[in-house]
């Protein structure tokens, strides 16, 4: 969209702040998933592990500075300069704070943001003039509705990279508004659901006996129209959060959040039978609520596949859908595994002959299961690459190789494409 640059500031600035633009701004400070060195696992209390309300009024003078949407006053002042007039200067000062903390009291109004139940300050009460420095001490999360929204726009951003159109019905992986059927009508047979394709059979009638009124319908020109039939899915996401994720200096963690967000949007809006759980694997495995996923960051060290893929076959074996398949977002070899005694061995160096076997052992039980494993590879080491190959062959399913930058295309490509249909 366009924004204008006011040359003095007007009192309503911050109501005229379009506050999705701004979060699709924000999006890469929301979802951080500890690159910037705030990983989940820090200790209770320990502030540094937190973003606070100071980390996002910053954040967000950072997005209007960049939409250039501060006046050229607001933007003297802070560069360090000044306007020459003292008095206008503090006026300035001000006027951008009371800027700065309208528009946070707004994304919490709208319910995008909420602010930790632990001391913080209701949304008609946030810190003005003095009480600034009480910011610092007050967090703040996503709601599910913000999270919502950052999954609606990474969705809408990676279709417009598959598709060309928003209307109509494809067999493409390109999204569609209807569902109807363009399959051949065929006689009726007994059990049918009789879904009547009326000037077929009409025209069946008139071929047989003649043009004559009134029409001398038999139950051989009786025809049915064909329906598309859609299998539902059972999808369980799983998510490596280890601390590979987050090095070599690059983030691999944020890209996979905000296409996990944007599966569970079109899975919602588009495929409201399917169903999507998501799983986060690092020492160990455990399930997260997809309302919470927005907020997670990286977490322990290791790499336990085998039990991210054991958690996902029992959170399947309870689903009662056609298609059932596991989605693995990894960058690395699994270098963990869970013991019957309920300790941990790990193995940094990786591909430990143990670690591999519980974790083949795993995805041959998925593929007893009739559970489908599709994985996206976010490293290319020829190791890694053996392993993952030898996944797909197990469990006959797809391995893609991908960047950060290509994983919403891949996955999206993947997932529409096995929507499969059957004609009945």
């Amino acid at each position: 969209m366009r924004y204008a640059t006011y040359s003095k500031y007007i009192a309503g600035l911050a109501d005229q702040v379009n506050l999705q633009a701004l979060l699709d701004r924000l999006q890469d400070f929301l979802l951080q998933s500890g690159f910037a060195g705030t990983p989940w696992w820090g200790d209770p209390g320990d502030a540094d592990g937190e973003r606070t309300l100071d980390d996002l009024r910053r954040a967000i003078l950072q997005a209007l500075i960049e939409s250039g949407q501060l006046t050229p006053d607001m933007l003297k002042i802070l560069r360090g300069e000044s306007t020459g007039d003292d008095a206008r200067d503090q006026e300035t000062v001000e006027a951008l704070a009371n800027l700065l903390d309208r528009v946070v009291q707004r994304l919490v109004e709208e319910g995008y943001l909420k602010l930790d139940g632990q001391g913080g300050p209701p949304p008609d009460q946030l810190p003005q003039g003095n009480e600034r420095d009480a910011a610092r001490t007050v967090h703040f999360d996503l709601t599910e509705k913000g999270a919502d929204f950052l999954g609606y726009k990474t969705l809408r951003d990676l279709l417009g990279a598959l598709g060309k159109s928003a209307v109509g019905a494809h067999e493409t992986p390109h999204l569609a508004t209807s569902n109807e059927a363009e399959s051949a009508s065929r006689p009726y047979e007994f059990g049918d659901v009789l879904n009547l394709d009326v000037p077929a059979t009409l025209a069946s009638a008139i071929a047989r006996n003649g043009l004559g009124v009134p029409i001398d319908l038999d139950y051989q020109d009786l025809m049915v129209v064909q329906s598309e039939y859609r299998s539902s899915a059972a999808t369980v996401l799983m998510l490596d959060c280890s601390h590979s994720m987050i090095l070599y200096g690059e983030d691999r963690f944020t890209p996979a959040k905000k296409v996990a967000l944007a599966l569970t949007h079109l899975i919602r809006t588009q495929y409201p039978g399917d169903s999507i759980r998501v799983i986060l694997f690092h020492d160990s495995a455990e399930e997260i609520p997809v309302a919470a996923l927005a907020n997670v960051r990286v977490g322990p060290y290791h790499t336990n596949t085998a039990g991210g893929l054991a958690l996902a076959r029992r959170i399947l074996a309870g689903q009662r859908k056609d298609m059932k398949q596991i989605i693995m977002i990894t960058d690395g070899k699994p270098s963990a595994i869970t013991m019957p005694n309920g300790r941990i061995y790990v193995n940094s160096a990786g591909l430990d002959p143990a670690i591999l076997k519980a974790t083949f052992a795993e995805v041959a039980a998925c593929r007893r299961s009739n559970i489908m494993i599709n994985t996206f590879m976010l490293a290319r080491d020829r190791p890694l690459v053996e392993f993952v190959k030898q996944v797909s062959k197990i469990c006959r399913g797809k391995a893609y190789f991908a960047s950060p930058m290509t994983l919403g295309q891949f996955l999206l490509m993947d997932f529409l494409k096995g929507k499969t249909r059957r004609v009945a």
